[in-house]
């Protein structure tokens, strides 16, 4: 059998137990270690800032197609909603008076190329003729000259003989009325000489001016008419066949077979490849913002994972006058036409490049980007007032502290100026 144990043993055990937890309370606790926090150094240099600005999609062009002729249409051949190709046909309006139109002026024409030929025709026989006038005439002159001078000697012979007695004073007389007379038919030779040359030169030549020049051109100058008259109709035969102007989407259409266009538009078309995103801008955004600058939109409505990269295309001014509201204009493809105007689009616009002392974009304390935490000498917490000059999602740039001083990285952390950290150098 074995022994039990004593009673005053276990109270001395006991008791020996409970002097030992006693000491054990009565023991310094340890320090505690100062929180760590995650620290960078602020540096001097350069980030490209982005500015966040929404808007919509916009169409890169409205097309209003109108048509000026007073045609009804025989065909519709699109839809609204339709996707056109530049040179589709979109309507066809009726053309049947209009060939017949222009049949009537190629017949005038015709008749007139004719009158053309005839007239040529007319005029080198009237120039051969007047040609041919002008060289008897010019004969008829040198016959006379010839006669006068002839009678003229032989009255100056019969003069002298009538002093010497050989001749009768009626010979003479006689004589000198002949003379007169080849004067006279010498004047009108000469009149008629001049008259043909007259002629001759009034009436030209085909290749250069004159009367028959000049009835030719007529002539011809009519043929044109008539001819540029049809060329009209067939401007017009042209226009009946209404066509899409670009690629593009239906959005309007405001005719039907059998109905006569008018003075209204009767078909609208958007071009949205390329497409425009036009962002909302402060004026101080704006003032960072150049023409050509990259941009990335996201589209919400389109689950927000597709990203669309263009350029500013321009930079417009107020939209209303007193406002401060500016408009951003960036150009984007637009492939498979998932962009649809007037959806709204969040953009990111790159800006005009910053210099300076960068600080992690986390290192701000609040939403305002004015104070940032950093780490004095002795590993305490101050909070220092800055200024944000720019951003770009990662790194921004500030005025306030100098290059070199280590900030606390992420200014959320739950740390009050005064209060020690930690960190890894």
């Amino acid at each position: 059998m074995g022994r039990k144990p004593h009673t005053g043993q276990f109270c001395r055990t006991a008791l020996a137990l409970l002097a030992l937890a006693g000491c054990a309370n009565h023991r310094a606790a340890p320090a505690p270690r100062a929180p760590y926090v995650q620290t960078a150094v602020a540096t001097y240099g350069t980030i490209q800032p982005a500015e966040r600005l929404a808007g919509i999609i916009a169409p890169y062009q409205n097309v209003a197609v109108q048509s000026t002729l007073a045609e009804p249409a025989d065909t519709v051949d699109v839809r609204e909603g339709d996707s056109v190709r530049a040179g589709q046909l979109l309507a066809q309006l009726d053309t049947a008076d209009l060939q017949a139109q222009l049949q009537s002026y190629l017949a005038t024409a015709n008749s007139n190329a004719a009158n053309t030929t005839h007239t040529v025709y007319q005029g080198s026989l009237t120039i051969a003729q007047a040609s041919d006038t002008l060289r008897s005439d010019q004969a008829a002159v040198h016959q006379a000259q010839q006669t006068l001078q002839n009678d003229q000697t032989n009255l100056a012979r019969d003069q002298n003989l009538l002093g010497q007695g050989y001749v009768s004073q009626q010979a003479v007389d006689a004589q000198a009325t002949l003379v007169r007379n080849d004067q006279q038919s010498l004047n009108s030779a000469n009149a008629n000489f001049a008259a043909a040359r007259s002629a001759v030169a009034a009436n030209g030549s085909l290749s250069g001016q004159g009367l028959q020049a000049s009835a030719v051109q007529q002539s011809h100058a009519q043929e044109e008419v008539a001819l540029a008259q049809a060329q009209q109709v067939r401007v017009q035969i042209g226009k009946a066949a209404i066509v899409s102007p670009i690629d593009g989407v239906v959005v309007n259409r405001n005719l039907n077979p059998g109905e006569y266009p008018g003075n209204r538009e009767i078909f609208t078309l958007q071009q949205i490849d390329p497409i425009y995103a036009v962002l909302h801008a402060s004026s101080e955004q704006v003032g960072r913002i150049a023409g050509g600058s990259s941009a990335t939109i996201f589209a919400p409505d389109l689950g927000g994972t597709r990203r669309y990269t263009g350029r500013v295309t321009g930079v417009l001014n107020q939209i209303n006058p007193g406002s401060t509201d500016f408009q951003v204009k960036v150009q984007l493809s637009n492939p498979g036409g998932r962009l649809r105007p007037g959806m709204v689009v969040q953009g990111s616009v790159a800006a005009i490049a910053v210099r300076g002392v960068r600080v992690p974009a986390t290192a701000f304390t609040d939403d305002n980007h004015d104070a940032i935490m950093t780490v004095q000498p002795d590993d305490s917490i101050k909070t220092v007032r800055v200024a944000e000059l720019g951003s770009d999602g990662t790194s921004s740039v500030v005025d306030g502290i100098a290059s070199g001083t280590r900030i606390v990285a992420n200014g959320q952390t739950s740390v009050g100026d005064g209060e020690k950290v930690s960190f890894r150098q």
